[in-house]
């Protein structure tokens, strides 16, 4: 994936490092001789004989060979010139460590001196000099390999060598740094930084690891996504490869709540539409920093889940509902008990035991290794997808937690005995000791630290699972260039584009004057609509806060009243009012400038954004996800007849959302927004009463 001709094997897997600078260039190397890096290293300084007890060369030319990878621990002037230096001489790849680039404000700027050369110039720089040498950064720490002990990384981590791992990348240098500082088991692998993505952005680097089989998952921190298409192409193959991605998306811009007339602008907020591109895409979003580590952990351990259903173990009865109050919110669920559980569970508690999930089998059996074992085996025989045992062993500088280990051990014989998926989870995330955890992990048992990071875990596991047994996600197709600003069509306008789409929509005439209302009569007649009818007023806003709608016109002299007292500056458009309505829906898509359309289904009318019963959907979407997304909104059962009324044709609902779909992605971008709001849905029809379309240029289809 990663630009043509660019090839980061070298870069991430060296054999011969060089490193540029002083004081960086000696933590460089200091980090590298401490993580036992086995291949040659060789210090480039112009003036010093040796750097950190090496030899020292002084420029590039001097090398014994072109370097695998080099770190670049100079000031941002120098930094182009070192990248072309390298370039030239058939170099791997480099990590530029300065600051001072692109990411610099205008401020920055305007306190440099004369003459001296822009951040985005020298960015562009760095860019032209390299050519198709990879580079990381700039403004970034680099990376740590811990497969293959490489280290060009400036600063002190956490991490120790590992056979296989998670991969992270992040755009954040210090976050980095407190990943790798975790005590909570986390099997490291390779830890990345971006910076500013000049050449190479995460997606590249994911590409690249990716294709190492050590990766067992791969966990992205992502503060902005530089391209929708190469994120889409990373998680196609990250799927095709079994390998879990792991989100955590911060920053929530309000970019896509632009300045519009639409409710679904409002509704589709960025970070809304962040989570429906990666729900599509198959990635799991976590929204903390633990939750995101004890995902990529259970990832490694246990792979993806296939449901939310979740079992629960513990010697309490406090636990026993904290767990269930914590999972409550989620898409985690505690299935009954099945018949084999009971009967298992029965011989080994007795009947002293109140059997349900979440369990609490009391502290009695606590040290008998038969019953214990036992009544873990038995809970690992139900439905779900992965049982937990609830474990907070005392804090060992204090106490002692060897009484804790049969618990401990007596899971792992259980899992070994039945073959099934389990984890330990404590309720407070420092409980769990690294050494405690350890004959766990070997066991293929994953310790989940602190109830909600580790419920938050499972549920992504599962969400990925999930979503893998659908079919694969359809990319977005690509995209035009449009130029200038949107215009908004006229609610006529955009009606005749979903009428031409074969969406259904209240027949209707323009009217010009409100003095034209015999002329009105007549072209009403024309049109084959009867009484009542709907008039509005063109030209507003909000046509509702104007005033500029009346409902329920049954003759020709309620309709000129109605017109008289509107005072229209774009006309009247009357319509046929939509009777019998079973269910009012906003349906809307608006283009998200970092997240592609984003499909909005939401409980409709005037107060759509009071009701908040909304669901978001990352286009191109299946039919599939559509269906789930209605039977999310709280008003669903009205679609389906509510308390003896009748509901609507849900096929025909499913049918018409699918082609406003269809229709939007036709236009490749040329269509910024369009909302039908409220969509009635009738026992017999599915009507879009209400539209409008901002889109970037006027053509045919909109005459």
């Amino acid at each position: 994936m990663a630009k043509e001709g660019i090839d980061l094997s070298r870069l991430l897997r060296p054999k011969h490092i060089a490193v540029f600078g002083g004081a960086w260039a000696q933590n460089v190397i200091a980090q590298l001789q401490k993580g036992g890096f086995a291949g040659e290293i060789w210090p480039v300084h112009p003036s010093r004989g040796e750097v950190a007890g090496l030899k020292a060369y002084r420029d590039v030319a001097s090398l014994p060979s072109a370097p695998d990878a080099s770190f670049i621990g100079v000031n941002r002037n120098l930094t182009p010139q070192i990248l072309g230096d390298l370039s030239k001489a058939n170099a791997g790849g480099a990590v530029c460590f300065a600051s001072g680039f692109a990411e610099t404000s205008a401020d920055d700027e305007a306190v440099l001196g004369a003459g001296e050369a822009s951040g985005a110039d020298l960015q562009n720089q760095a860019l032209a000099q390299a050519g198709t040498m990879p580079f990381l950064g700039p403004n970034c720490y680099g990376f740590v390999n811990y497969l293959d002990k490489v280290a060009l990384w400036p600063d002190e981590h956490g991490g120790v060598p590992v056979g296989a791992g998670v991969g992270i990348i992040t755009q954040s240098s210090n976050m980095a740094i407190t990943l790798s500082m975790s005590r909570r088991s986390l099997p490291l692998a390779l830890l990345a930084t971006a910076g500013n993505q000049a050449q190479l952005d995460m997606c590249d680097i994911g590409d690249a690891l990716l294709e190492d089989g050590r990766i067992t998952a791969l966990g992205l921190h992502i503060e902005g996504i530089a391209s929708l298409a190469k994120l889409e192409a990373l998680a196609a193959k990250a799927r095709a490869k079994k390998i879990p991605i792991i989100a955590l998306k911060v920053g929530k811009s309000e970019a896509a709540q632009h300045a519009t007339m639409s409710h679904t602008a409002s509704l589709a907020g960025s970070d809304d539409s962040a989570s429906a591109l990666f729900a599509r895409l198959g990635i799991a979003r976590l929204n903390s920093l633990g939750g995101f580590v004890e995902a990529l952990k259970l990832a490694h351990i246990c792979g993806v889940l296939p449901d939310y259903k979740i079992g629960s173990l513990s010697c309490s009865g406090g636990e026993a509902s904290l767990i269930a109050d914590c999972a409550s919110g989620t898409n985690l669920t505690f299935p009954p008990l099945d018949e084999a559980q009971v009967k298992g569970l029965s011989a080994a508690l007795g009947p002293l035991v109140h059997l349900s999930n979440p369990l609490d089998y009391q502290t009695y059996i606590w040290g008998d290794h038969k019953v214990m074992t036992d009544t873990f085996a038995a809970m690992l025989e139900g439905p779900q997808a992965v049982s937990c045992l609830v474990l907070d062993p005392p804090r060992i500088d204090r106490c002692d937690d060897t009484p804790w280990t049969p618990a401990r051990d007596c899971l792992i014989e259980a899992v070994r005995l039945k073959g099934a998926r389990a984890v330990m989870i404590s309720t407070l995330s420092e409980t769990l000791t690294e050494a405690f955890c350890a004959p766990a992990i070997e066991a293929g048992i994953a310790p989940l630290m602190g109830l909600e990071d580790g419920l938050a875990a499972i549920e992504a596991m599962a969400t990925i699972g999930i979503a893998w047994q659908k079919p694969p996600f359809v990319p977005l197709p690509e995209q035009e260039t449009f130029t200038g600003a949107p215009v908004m069509l006229s609610e006529d306008e955009a009606k005749g584009y979903l009428s031409a789409a074969g969406i259904d929509t209240p027949k209707r005439v323009m009217c010009g004057d409100a003095k034209d209302a015999k002329d009105a009569s007549a072209l009403i007649s024309e049109a084959s609509m009867v009484y009542p009818l709907v008039v509005k007023g063109m030209g507003f806003a909000h046509k509702t806060e104007a005033g500029a709608v009346a409902l329920n016109i049954t003759d020709a002299g309620m309709l000129a009243e109605a017109m008289a007292g509107m005072a229209a500056p774009d006309g009247y458009l009357i319509e046929e009012m939509i009777t019998g309505g079973v269910l009012e829906l906003l349906v809307g898509i608006v283009a998200d400038p970092a997240h592609g359309p984003v499909l909005t289904i939401a409980e409709g009318g005037i107060y759509t954004e009071l009701a908040d019963d909304k669901v978001s959907i990352s286009l191109p979407a299946h039919k599939q996800d559509i269906e789930a997304a209605l039977t999310r909104l709280r008003c669903w059962p009205k679609a389906l007849g509510y308390r003896g009324k009748a509901g609507c044709d849900v096929g025909a609902l499913v049918g018409m959302i699918e082609g406003l779909c269809a229709c939007y992605l036709s236009a490749k971008g040329r269509i910024t927004e369009i909302e039908m709001n409220p969509v009635i849905a009738t026992p017999n029809r599915i009507v879009a009463v209400d539209a409008l379309m901002a889109q970037m240029e006027r053509d045919e289809w909109t005459s």
